[in-house]
């Protein structure tokens, strides 16, 4: 999820945003993005990996390859999953998951604070009286 900074503008044009995307990489390819934490918290409230897929509009086999991507490249489980038995609820995050999202949140939180932080002090002062949107 990009963050987003806005300044609030005075007249009828558009505020202007400072944006940013967090991810972790492992040799260059994204292992941990908005996206994957996405289906992660989905699998969390469905207690499945098929159900999370309907919630989150993406099909059963690309959240699946998704986290088995993610898994592999971390060198952790993320989900564990229960073959057979009753009922829905057959998948669940690892402890490692539910600390990897915890910390990704974390980490978002404190660059939205740095960014407008930033924003507010050395961007938004280069615009001008005539150029600012605050």
């Amino acid at each position: 999820m990009p963050t987003s900074v806005v300044a609030k503008s005075k007249n009828a044009s558009p505020a202007l945003r400072f944006r940013a995307k967090i991810w972790l990489e492992v040799a260059g390819d994204s292992v941990f993005c908005h996206g994957l934490r996405q289906m992660l918290l989905a699998v969390e409230t469905t207690g499945s990996i098929k159900a999370a897929a309907a919630q989150i509009g993406r099909s059963y086999r690309f959240v699946w390859a998704r986290i088995k991507s993610a898994e592999q490249a971390l060198g952790a489980t993320l989900v564990k999953t229960q073959v057979g038995g009753t009922g829905t609820r057959r998948s669940e995050l690892t402890a490692v998951a539910r600390n990897l999202v915890a910390t990704f949140d974390d980490l978002q939180q404190r660059i939205i604070e740095l960014t407008s932080e930033a924003f507010e002090k050395r961007i938004q002062p280069t615009l001008g009286p005539t150029n600012s949107h605050t």
